[in-house]
């Protein structure tokens, strides 16, 4: 369990950050200003996560209690790593608890992603490719996934039904990756934008798994259209009759 109690500070800037400030836009300043106001930025840099979704994982498997040791785990859009951080932790894929088995924790993603320990990343990979799948089937035990986590979404365009579709294609297609790799009765946790076409991603979850849900952790900015999609209880699809 986590706790992150935000306390209000006064903002305080130097005269270097100050003259930085006004070299940036209005757009880069108010982004700037929000980070550093931002409690989940200041704990991230605290507790050494590679960035402030860590806290959304943290708190969805706080109460989902997805991650387990023991668990096989494929991180899709894994950069710069902060998911993949907690899975390492939660399912003891460096053998940190002696007492408790050892699982495995796969980062994909187009980006680098700096090395972790307790984690195996293919950087500059398409989660799509059969490559990369044939990659995976090779890193997991007996080739197969317990959970697939996504935390992956599409450059912005600055239109956002074009980007909420985008993302929408990007989860449907986790549904062919689970299809290859993700166990009978795991689980896949992604990001997907609210938008007209969230409602059919749900319905093509709920034909493979027994159970979906959407969520939005309190580490998710309320001006954010960001939710998740939790689907468990998956059941492979059977195939048609040639």
């Amino acid at each position: 369990m986590w706790c992150l109690t935000p306390q209000r500070r006064s903002l305080h800037c130097s005269l270097p950050l100050m003259k930085k400030m006004k070299m940036k836009s209005p757009a880069e300043q108010r982004w700037l200003l929000r980070q550093l106001r931002d409690p989940y930025v200041k704990a991230s840099h605290a507790l050494n996560f590679r960035c402030r979704s860590a806290f959304k994982l943290l708190e969805m498997d706080d109460q989902l209690r997805l991650l387990r040791p023991g668990l096989s785990v494929v991180d899709c859009g894994a950069a710069p790593g902060a998911w993949s951080q907690v899975a390492v932790r939660r399912v003891n894929s460096c053998g940190t608890d002696p007492g408790s088995p050892c699982g495995t924790v796969v980062g994909i993603d187009l980006l680098n992603i700096p090395p972790l320990e307790g984690a195996h990343f293919l950087s500059h990979h398409d989660v799509t490719d059969p490559a990369t799948h044939a990659k995976l089937l090779k890193l997991l035990p007996d080739g197969r996934a317990h959970v697939i986590l996504s935390d992956m979404a599409p450059n912005a365009s600055g239109f956002r039904e074009m980007d909420h579709e985008r993302l929408v294609a990007m989860c449907s297609s986790l549904i062919d990756l689970a299809e290859k790799i993700l166990r009978p009765g795991g689980s896949l946790l992604c990001k997907y934008w609210d938008g007209i076409h969230a409602r059919g991603l749900q319905e093509k979850l709920c034909g493979v798994f027994g159970s979906v849900r959407t969520l939005k952790p309190n580490a998710s900015r309320k001006d954010s259209a960001e939710r998740y999609f939790i689907a468990r209880m998956y059941r492979k699809p059977l195939k048609a009759p040639r």
